[in-house]
């Protein structure tokens, strides 16, 4: 899985490695790849059961729209305050494989448990646990992504594994639409099924992914630091083992400059992002589209991501992660106002959900590969998990504030003050994340080829 030059001799001994120059990175680690399989496992399941999640409870138990949006604050809020615990014990314990099979696992234990459920108080405890499970997991995941991974190609490395993700969160409504249709007790089978390949993705965790990242050289020559040190400390008996990470360490993370620049700008932006369910019901009312084909929508989104994610991780990379971060908040500006101004154009929806799906792709991958150039490695799962708790709760926020500007003021004010919001929180994103002046972010020069030029005006001669 490695796209690497071979450094073996040439025949003859004619030339050196370092003669033939440097060996190319490996373009995404074997972590990185069986951390996605996992998320894609993991994402069919989760969705199978997101998809009739609503309807079983309204249409099957009788809640109130009003109690399920309650449930729904509960179930996505738990999640992001969990996010801050998994960090920090997947630091504090060093070891990030453990404290994200916990999570998964937690989250693939109930799953089974809602064919038992048949009232709102044990369905509640079984959501807010498994959403305690997918807090957990998390960060210590993320960390075994940006630790496995040369800094050079962390977009890269994201954006691989969000694209896989999003496979999962595109098969799993489809399973669950096949399961309903084929069987008579729908639901019971949808949980069902999606509790046993929840177990497959847990197995596939255990066997697959190393507890410390993929330790592979990387393109300078050296193997990801933290867990190199990890393993060496441990191989050698007596060694001295790293101090472990104390609770004023992770909230001494904020005095990071940058790291606490990336917080903020999160948490700005994250107050004037729109809920994936609020454009989807806002296209709605725009265009006209029937009631049947409303669970296509987020299926036009994931599509559209799951195409760009990789390219847009790299093109991070290549010109920068501010620039692809701040274009994908531009895009969705562009998406708002479509919704706001453009004429009901039969193409109206394909290109909002197309916005829809670039700005995500611009962001999602490339947020956490920013913060994880920001955060040193014995800390990295604690940084991340500050940085998308700040995000998710902002994003929860922005969801409670919109719903009540569209009760008092009707769907066009309130989008178009959640557009005026987003513009001014990127301009003010766009100069925080600017680069510092004393800054040089250009690569680093490579050895001269020329030996007369003027930064090496005389050759060296190799000795006899």
């Amino acid at each position: 899985m490695y796209l690497a030059d071979r450094s073996a001799p040439a025949p003859g001994g004619a030339k050196t490695a370092a003669d033939r120059g440097p060996v190319r990175a490996p373009a995404v680690a074997s972590t990185v790849l069986a951390l996605g399989t996992v998320s894609m496992i993991t994402d069919i399941s989760s969705e199978m059961v997101t998809a009739v999640l609503p309807l079983y409870l309204i249409a099957g138990l009788g809640l109130s729209p009003l109690g399920f949006g309650a449930l729904d604050g509960v179930y996505n809020g738990v999640s992001a305050l969990v996010q801050l615990t998994g960090g920090h014990l997947a630091d504090r314990v060093r070891n990030h494989k453990l404290i994200a099979g916990i999570g998964y696992g937690l989250s693939a234990l109930c799953k089974p448990l809602l064919l038992f459920a048949q009232s709102l108080g044990p369905i509640s405890v079984i959501l807010t646990l498994e959403r305690t499970g997918k807090g957990l997991r998390t960060a210590p995941r993320d960390a075994l992504i940006s630790l496995s991974t040369p800094p050079e190609l962390q977009g890269r490395a994201f954006g691989v594994h969000r694209a896989m993700d999003t496979t999962g969160a595109l098969l799993g409504p489809l399973a669950a639409f096949f399961i309903l249709s084929l069987t008579v007790d729908g639901y019971d089978a949808v949980f069902g099924v999606s509790a046993c390949v929840a177990v497959l993705g847990v197995v596939v965790l255990m066997l697959f992914v190393p507890s410390g990242g993929d330790t592979r050289p990387g393109p300078s020559g050296g193997a990801t630091a933290t867990a190199t040190a990890t393993a060496e400390a441990a191989a050698v008996p007596g060694a001295d083992r790293p101090a472990p990470v104390r609770l004023r360490d992770a909230l001494g993370l904020l005095r990071l400059p940058r790291l606490r620049n990336l917080a903020v700008c999160a948490v700005l932006l994250g107050l004037t992002t729109v809920s994936d369910a609020f454009v989807y019901l806002l296209l709605q009312r725009r265009t006209g589209i029937g009631d049947q084909w409303f669970p296509l929508m987020p299926l036009g989104t994931a599509a559209v991501f799951l195409l760009l994610a990789v390219p847009a991780g790299a093109l991070a990379d290549r010109i920068g992660r501010r620039t692809v971060f701040l274009t994908g908040h531009a895009l969705l500006l562009a998406g708002y106002g479509l919704l706001l101004w453009a004429p009901a154009w039969p193409a109206l929806p394909y290109l909002v959900l197309a916005l829809h799906g670039m700005f995500y792709a611009a962001t999602d991958g490339v947020l956490p590969a920013a913060v994880a150039a920001t955060v040193p490695g014995e800390l990295r799962a604690t940084g991340m998990a500050l940085v998308g708790t700040g995000q998710a709760l902002a994003r929860f926020g922005c969801s409670l504030a919109f719903g009540a500007a569209w009760t008092l003021w009707g769907t066009g004010p309130a989008l178009a003050a959640a557009a005026v919001g987003l513009l001014c929180c990127a301009a003010v994103a766009g100069f925080v994340l600017r680069p510092a002046a004393s800054q040089d972010t250009r690569p680093e020069p490579k050895s001269n080829p020329n030996p007369k030029s003027k930064s090496n005006p005389k050759p060296v001669r190799p000795p006899r």
